[in-house]
């Protein structure tokens, strides 16, 4: 359960903001997506590796600039 701290006066807009952020934070989501089907870990070895690979070009592309 996440509780989220709204102080006096503030909208609660922000405080619904702050809950979004929150409960990003925490990848329920992005769980309960990844476990609604098998993924054999060939797969997701490979995956990692090509987002190892990209995520090496984009530094070393910002290191350049």
């Amino acid at each position: 359960m996440l509780i989220i701290p709204v102080k006096d006066g503030e909208s609660i807009d922000r405080a619904l903001k702050k809950y979004k952020r929150k409960f990003d934070k925490t990848g329920v989501v992005r769980k309960l997506r990844a476990k609604q089907q098998y993924t054999k870990p060939s797969v997701e070895l490979r995956q990692q590796r090509l987002r190892a690979a990209h995520k090496q070009r984009m530094q070393s592309l910002e290191e350049q600039a």
